[in-house]
């Protein structure tokens, strides 16, 4: 008796069985017929900013049904080693052509540059650039010193021109790291990367069209440019007027002014003699 039932316990076992792999193997033909077979795409590990190189660390491949694979997606992770990526990418998401680019023209620092402005390059010694401490994306304001009256000590003025400016990048080094160059031998690839760079003699700066007029002539009419760095979060424009000799001076002006008046004076004097011979 035990036997018989252990008997017909161990059937109605395999029924069950193979009712439940003949259920599964039906739905698994209703999904494959409906979404396709599972097939590999490649997706980001992690997330990956704009203009982020990628590499085999940033991304992975994943099985998902066909269906669900989106258009000019990749296959393999090795299709994406060293490219670019040209909008911020999501953890899990797909590696899309749209979404990649290659290092070139349109990978480099015209991607920095805001629409409407125009980037331009000084030349800055270590006095000039707070001993060349700035990097990009730091925020300056730009003075000049303004000589308009053949040398006069009285007349020089110390002018705030611009203020808070961005700094694009200083020397080659820029805010991404878009490589500079990509060398490829048989089995070696060795990035130069703009960002490698740390001693510097210019900067480029964003300026409106206007305002790099500016800057140009005041550098082409021989006057020091001095850079000024404030905090990044500080959007306060000030209203700073010009700095004179006299301003410096202080309590001690007057004494200043007499003195040139009477140099002024003398020299009048002088010329004024010279001129009755």
């Amino acid at each position: 008796m035990n036997s018989r039932a252990f008997t017909t316990s161990l059937i109605l076992a395999a029924v069950a069985v193979l009712m439940i792999y003949s259920y599964i193997s039906s739905r698994e033909t209703e999904l494959i017929s409906e979404y396709g077979n599972m097939t590999p795409v490649v997706v980001a590990r992690e997330d990956i900013k704009e203009l982020e190189i990628i590499d085999d660390r940033k991304v992975k491949l994943e099985n998902i049904p066909a269906k669900f694979q989106m258009p000019g997606h990749f296959k393999r992770v090795e299709d994406l080693y060293n490219t670019i990526a040209s909008v911020p990418i999501k953890k899990g998401e797909q590696i899309t052509v749209p979404r990649i680019t290659y290092p070139g023209a349109q990978s480099g620092l015209s991607r920095q540059i805001s629409i409407g402005k125009r980037a331009l390059s000084i030349q800055v010694n270590e006095g000039q650039s707070v001993s060349r401490l700035l990097k990009p994306g730091d925020r300056v304001d730009i003075m000049a010193q303004v000589d308009y009256a053949a040398g006069k000590k009285e007349k020089i003025k110390v002018k705030t021109v611009l203020q808070d400016v961005l700094i694009l990048s200083t020397g080659l080094s820029v805010t991404n790291s878009v490589p500079l160059i990509i060398q490829k031998n048989d089995n070696d690839t060795r990035q130069v990367k703009l960002n490698s760079y740390t001693n510097y003699n210019s900067i480029t700066l964003e300026l409106t069209p206007f305002e790099v007029q500016k800057m140009v002539f005041l550098v082409s009419s021989g006057n020091s440019i001095y850079l000024s760095l404030r905090n990044n979060d500080d959007k306060n424009i000030e209203r700073i007027s010009a700095t004179r000799l006299y301003d410096v001076l202080g309590e001690d002006a007057a004494e200043a002014k007499t003195y040139f008046a009477e140099q002024m004076a003398k020299e009048t004097r002088r010329t004024g003699a010279g001129g009755d011979r």
